[in-house]
């Protein structure tokens, strides 16, 4: 019998409202001087995210969790608090699949 233990799968965030999240380590979100956008640099690679986007990965600071996010966008945009909650989630969700966006560390 081998005493190899394989090496643990990443674990990737599940995201809910109850989540709270923040840029995985490597992922930075940036404003490009140069194109006066902002960035969000990973490795190996530069995403140009859409504007609300932007405003969404601002907020994930690892101390707001994404029901905070949704109660503050909802606010600022006047827009139904369950579809922006709704879309958060999926967007989040996609970065998390991709390895750019972690649950933070709890105090």
């Amino acid at each position: 019998m081998s005493d190899y233990i394989a090496p643990a799968t990443r674990r990737r965030m599940s995201v809910s409202e109850a989540s709270v999240p923040t840029l995985a380590r490597g992922t930075k979100l940036r404003l490009d001087e140069t194109r006066q956008r902002w960035v969000l640099l990973v490795p190996e690679r530069v995403m140009a995210p859409d504007e609300i986007a932007v405003e969404v990965l601002k907020l994930c600071d690892g101390q707001r969790s994404v029901a905070d996010i949704a109660d503050h966008l909802a606010d600022i945009y006047t827009a139904p608090r369950e579809e922006i909650a709704g879309d958060i989630i999926a967007m989040l969700q996609d970065l998390a699949d991709s390895g750019f966006l972690v649950e933070a560390a709890k105090p």
